[in-house]
């Protein structure tokens, strides 16, 4: 993210009306510096996120994706409740510094957060960092510190102590996970979903304390000091909630592939686990066990459910291409990614896999 390496052209990246973000900006006594032009990251596949000139320093605008969107997701206004308290409590999230609340604007709500520069792993490891197993042992301890860090929030020192709902946080994920997922799934594999979705419901267990929750926390949304591999920002908050932290840890490693893995784990392309040398699944576990002190003994149910929302949001993005609401063709394979996803979530729950 410090260099132009990881921002899309001016041509290439997704047009706003700057012009309307410029005059509500000055209307509320901010302003939008026409040069350097606002540019686009290249990462990502929903959320769009501008490099932009804000008050004369650089920071980032990020507007939800284009199109309809499913009820309460990509909320900006969650998203900057979050990201304006939460580096009261820990050094490594960026500030939100402005709201626009007003969809009218460009479409949709945005924010305009502090822009911290430094090193994103995205798909792939830069060829200098790959396959060394000393940076995999020290990106592995990174993303178990700063989880369990995460994890470890008073969120009513913060004022987040009112943020979701934790009570019934499971069930609800459940329910709701299994609605989503009959409504995006691919034909012909209505009964392998609704075995997963009664494998669910049948192992369902009790919620944990409640937690700060990220809800998307892989290798990409953090921005690293590139000399130590230090957390400088965890960046993608617009889902954050409170619930139970075994669930946020699960979506973690729904991301942490092995080499002997299905393809679909592979071409999903969401965390380079096996050229970054992380250290297994299991071991993740036990460290994430030892490092926050929680009893890890019902977590399968939290793997099958985070796999399960994984799987599912493969298949509502391949929906989008489906019925014609995004040409891109980044979209086009995600549908069969998510059933592939899918099929391994049916056999993590039937005990013959992790």
């Amino acid at each position: 993210m410090a260099s132009d390496t990881g921002l899309r052209s001016v041509a290439e990246s997704v047009s706003l009306d700057w012009a309307a973000v410029g005059a509500y900006l000055a209307a509320n006594g901010h302003s939008l510096d026409a040069d350097p032009p606002p540019r686009q990251f290249a990462g990502g596949l929903a959320n769009l996120n501008y490099l932009v000139s804000f008050d004369g320093k650089p920071a980032v605008l990020r507007r939800p994706p284009m199109g309809e969107l499913p009820a309460g997701a990509y909320d900006m206004a969650r998203e900057f409740r979050i990201l304006s308290r939460l580096p009261d409590a820990l050094p490594f999230i960026a500030r939100g510094l402005f709201l626009c609340d007003d969809p009218s604007v460009i479409g949709q709500r945005f924010q305009i957060i502090e822009y911290r520069p430094g090193l994103v792993i995205r798909e792939h490891m830069p060829p200098d960092l790959a396959h060394r197993p000393e940076i995999g042992a020290r990106l592995s301890q990174v993303l178990l510190e700063t989880l369990v860090a995460i994890h470890a929030v008073d969120t009513k020192a913060v004022g987040l102590n009112d943020l979701g709902r934790p009570e019934g946080f499971l069930a609800r994920g459940v329910a709701g996970w299994r609605k989503r997922g009959l409504a995006a799934l691919e034909e012909g594999t209505e009964t392998l979903h609704r075995d997963v979705g009664a494998w669910l419901e049948a192992n369902l267990v009790p919620d944990g304390k409640p937690a700060l929750l990220h809800n998307d926390f892989k290798l990409n949304n953090i921005i690293l000091d590139p000399n130590d591999f230090a957390p400088r920002a965890v960046v993608d908050w617009d889902q954050g909630t409170r619930g139970d932290p075994l669930f946020d840890f699960a979506t973690l490693l729904s991301y942490w592939v092995h080499a002997d893995d299905p393809p679909a784990m592979h071409d999903m392309e969401q965390m380079p686990a096996v050229e970054a040398c992380l250290c297994p699944r299991q071991d993740a576990v036990a460290a994430y066990a030892r490092l926050s002190g929680r009893d890890m003994s019902d977590f399968l149910f939290h793997r099958v459910l985070a796999m399960y929302k994984l799987s599912v949001i493969f298949l509502q993005l391949g929906l989008r291409y489906r019925t014609g609401v995004t040409r891109e063709p980044r979209y086009a394979p995600l549908t069969g990614i998510g059933t592939g996803i899918l099929e391994f979530t049916h056999e993590i729950a039937q005990g013959r896999a992790f």
